[in-house]
């Protein structure tokens, strides 16, 4: 099992001066602090792999321990590509969990993706906003489609995913099909159709929150103060 996080790119509508991935929260520790101590539950540092891009080296002395592959084209390219260049460093025989570096999430819902035994990732049934990553789903109740594009989708796939190995060579081959500004989820679309399955986990009745604003960010802090209250 290897687990692969995204943080390459610069979040440049919280207008901050660093990757996006060490916004500090209302608990003092940083996004991706609290992502690498919830996964630190479930396997070794040497199996994580951090894809930084902006500012990389601010990333890389926090974090000197970790394992890092560099997006030296962040400003050109999107999570697609990011996630290929991770993918390409590691061995096909591994199942592969990966997350965006903007994800606050309780700490919990790791573990969904760590016992499934099938491609997965994880979704928010219920209201979705029309800028989030949507999803619907076949009869058979694996994913159909997902995007940002998608009318009336079922709720929001939330940047949590997990591709077993015996899918991985077909997905790696989808990425490299990417444009360069496309998301990692275009090319789960392009598995999909080439006949693989991906089967939703809805963690609805967990916490977890994109930050992609200062309103997002709001959001995560509020439920953070109140989770730190109980």
């Amino acid at each position: 099992m290897k687990i692969i996080i995204l943080a390459a790119g610069m979040g440049t509508r919280l207008n901050l001066n660093a990757p996006k991935c060490l916004t500090e929260l209302f608990t003092k520790e940083t996004i991706l602090d609290r992502q690498l101590e919830s996964l630190s539950h479930h396997v070794d540092k040497k199996d994580i792999i951090i894809v930084v891009g902006y500012k990389s080296n601010l990333i890389k002395t926090k974090y000197h321990d970790y394992c890092f592959v560099e997006n030296l084209n962040y400003k050109n390219t999107n999570t697609a590509k990011s996630l290929l260049i991770a993918l390409n460093s590691i061995d096909s025989n591994n199942n592969i969990i990966w997350l965006n570096g903007d994800v606050v999430f309780d700490k919990e819902i790791i573990k969904f993706l760590i016992k499934s035994t099938k491609s997965s990732m994880l979704v928010n049934s219920g209201v979705v906003g029309e800028e989030e990553v949507k999803y619907k789903i076949n009869k058979d109740g694996t994913i159909k489609s997902v995007s940002k594009i998608i009318n009336n989708g079922l709720g929001e796939a939330v940047g949590l995913n997990r591709i077993n190995s015996n899918d991985l060579k077909k997905f790696k081959s989808c990425l490299e099909k990417c444009a360069n500004d496309d998301y990692f989820e275009k090319a789960i679309e392009l598995l999909i159709n080439q006949g693989s399955k991906v089967y939703p986990i809805d963690i609805s009745d967990y916490f977890c929150c994109e930050i992609d604003t200062k309103e997002d960010l709001n959001l995560v802090n509020t439920y953070l103060k109140e989770d730190f209250n109980d």
